[in-house]
């Protein structure tokens, strides 16, 4: 791999880190659904206009919206509700070592409901994952729970639609581009949490007229929800798909250091200990995972 796609991969997982740093700062004058309905807002002028400068075609009639919708509503609206919905509960750190179950729940789905092959590696994986969550949900036998149990349930429930929605996505949106996916599932997750924004939580455009949180949602939406997508789809093309999927690993690393810089939230020992043991089980099951596809691929 060259430098520069190294470079790429450490660029994503900043700005990947950094979501959860302007989550917990919007969350101060915004809701959990009106930051979705922000964040895809801003996302979608930025894939809009990467599309037009970059002669990019739409074909708006080759979409399938019924489907476009529904991968958009599991894999971006609700999820991104729950997490700011968590981050009012936990820290922006404990929320990004959270997200790293991503992988792990995509296997589980796709084992469960699409018929995915799995081995006895990817087990040991998962559980050593588990024991990472039992850390950091603090487990012991005078607070049983040390955490949040909420805003830490909140988290796992988004990641489960992360695995639920790129199963979706994988099946369900076939022959389309990257910039299609993303301008379709910008446009329908800003239309759903909209609606759900408007119906669940109090609506003023008074905070939209601060700096600062123009300053969060260019980098929430702009960047961390257009730039982004194009960035990742940059690395699976010029790198590889697993190559890509490595910002797993830094992104918690990246929101743990903007955490600790921007919001002054302390780094404890079950932080570390969770991050090492859900990293290292996602990695183990990931490699055996990938193994045994090129295994299947080569008797193919």
């Amino acid at each position: 791999m060259s430098r520069s796609l190294y470079f790429v991969l450490f660029l994503l997982s900043l700005i990947w880190g950094g979501s959860f740093f302007f989550i917990k700062v919007l969350l101060g004058d915004f809701g959990p659904w009106t930051i979705a309905f922000l964040r895809s807002s801003f996302g979608l002028a930025a894939i809009v206009i990467i599309m037009l400068v970059m002669r990019k075609p739409f074909e708006l009639k080759k979409i399938p919206w019924v489907p476009m919708a529904a991968v958009a509503l599991v894999n971006t609206a609700i999820p991104w509700a729950f997490i700011g919905f968590s981050e009012t509960r936990i820290t922006s750190s404990m929320a990004s070592v959270l997200n790293a179950t991503t992988p792990l729940w995509t296997m589980i789905v796709g084992m469960l409901f699409f018929r995915t092959v799995t081995n006895r590696m990817q087990w040991l994986g998962m559980g050593i994952a588990f024991m990472g969550l039992i850390v950091l949900l603090g487990v012991n036998p005078v607070s049983i729970i040390s955490v949040d149990l909420s805003g830490f349930i909140g988290m796992l429930a988004a990641t489960f639609c992360y695995a639920v929605g790129s199963q979706l996505s994988k099946h369900l949106l076939k022959g389309l581009s990257m910039y299609q996916i993303t301008f379709g599932t910008l446009l329908c997750c800003m239309v759903g949490s909209g609606v759900a924004a408007c119906a669940m939580e109090p609506l003023s455009l008074a905070p939209l007229v601060s700096p600062v949180n123009i300053a969060m949602l260019i980098g929430l939406g702009v960047f961390g929800s257009g730039v982004a997508y194009i960035l990742f789809y940059f690395l699976i093309q010029k790198g590889s798909p697993e190559f890509a999927t490595m910002v797993t690993y830094l992104v918690p690393a990246t929101a743990i250091c903007w955490g600790y810089l921007l919001l002054h939230e302390t780094i404890g020992w079950k932080l570390l200990a969770g991050l090492a043991l859900i990293l290292g089980g996602v990695y183990l099951a990931g490699k055996s995972h990938n193994t045994s596809h090129e295994k299947l691929e080569r008797h193919a």
